[in-house]
């Protein structure tokens, strides 16, 4: 009986849990990556001082 008991609880808690947290973890990367491509592409454009 604990066997689907445990397969329930990695379906409805841990699976999702896992894949918000991962998603998180990639945006994090993916914005970090772009951000610092951008500023290396246009290092001489005045847009930069725009940015906050």
């Amino acid at each position: 009986m604990l066997g689907p008991i445990l397969i329930i609880i990695a379906l409805v808690i841990a699976i999702p849990v896992a894949v918000f947290i991962s998603a998180g973890v990639m945006a994090v990367i993916l914005g970090q990556s772009l951000t610092h491509e951008g500023e290396y592409r246009n290092e001489d454009s005045e847009l930069l001082d725009l940015n906050v």
